[in-house]
């Protein structure tokens, strides 16, 4: 299948503004793409381009003073089916990990790990270990928090979204990450495109996504708090510790984000439909 995937942000800045933007689609889904992945920026500006320390593809820009629209418009090919189910995966001891696996055991900026240890193993210590394990968490953060746009706040921690008990998808991930970090599994944060395939739409505009994965048996694997079933059709951004190392923009001077809009749809193939009068028309002329 084919997914139509893109956005349309606008920045207003009382003054040149630099900026980092981490819009691209991640570089394991580059040979998907059937046309680039280019950013376009209205009015143009020099861009330049690195890969950060976590192998997302960033972008730097200096917003001149003014508004400034960013957009993309691409297609990426897409299997087409759902996240893997693995449930006999087992989960590895810390003394097996990886060394590159070991910083997604660790507490970061909005998953607090030392806050949250000792409500983790009341929770999860009795569940099994592993896939289980993971799933039980989800499970739980799912039931815990109600999902609502009014409750999003960029300073929002796992501790505070555990204690409010509402969020956005992003918080929703934090928590899960946190209890998983806690539980010895380490968890890393994902965002990207996830649309509406397979499932009915939602009563609210398009954002990009927040979900995770967990190290389980020698791979990571997807795991989602929110929605809490495989899902089809996502399409990685970028990868880090939390929602700071992925952020879509970071920019360094006064703002202000004037409007914002995300698609992410399914192309929908024209269906051959031959003409059999013709065709007999054809045989017995």
């Amino acid at each position: 299948m084919k997914i139509r995937i893109g956005y349309e942000i606008v920045y207003e800045c009382p003054q040149p503004t630099p900026m980092i933007l981490t819009l691209n689609a991640h570089f394991t889904r580059a040979s998907d793409l059937v046309m680039p992945d280019h950013i376009i920026v209205d009015p143009p500006v020099p861009m330049s381009a690195y890969r950060d320390s976590f192998g997302n593809w960033c972008t730097r820009i200096v917003a001149p003073q003014g508004q400034i629209k960013l957009s993309a418009d691409t297609v990426v090919r897409d299997s087409g089916l759902v996240d893997v189910f693995v449930p006999h995966a087992r989960q590895t001891r810390v003394e097996d990990l990886p060394d590159e696996a070991l910083l997604f055991l660790l507490g970061s900026r909005y998953c607090e790990t030392d806050r949250l240890s000792e409500i983790a193993w009341q929770l999860f210590s009795n569940t099994p270990t592993g896939w289980g394990r993971v799933q039980a968490i989800c499970d739980y953060v799912h039931r815990h928090i109600k999902f609502g746009y009014q409750h999003a706040r960029s300073t929002k921690t796992a501790m505070e979204a555990f204690n409010e008990g509402v969020g956005v998808c992003r918080d929703y991930a934090h928590l899960a990450i946190t209890f998983c970090r806690c539980m010895n599994i380490p968890a890393r944060y994902c965002t990207g495109y996830l649309g509406d395939i397979g499932v009915p739409p939602p009563n609210a505009p398009m954002d990009f996504a927040g979900w995770f994965e967990a190290y389980l048996d020698g791979q990571w694997y997807t795991f989602d708090a929110r929605n809490n079933i495989p899902r089809i059709g996502r399409v990685l951004i970028a990868r880090g510790r939390d929602a700071a190392d992925v952020a879509i923009s970071n920019t360094f001077g006064e703002n202000t984000l004037k409007s914002f809009l995300v698609r992410t749809d399914e192309v929908l193939e024209p269906v051959f439909q031959p003409n059999y009068q013709s065709m007999s028309q054809q045989m017995y002329s």
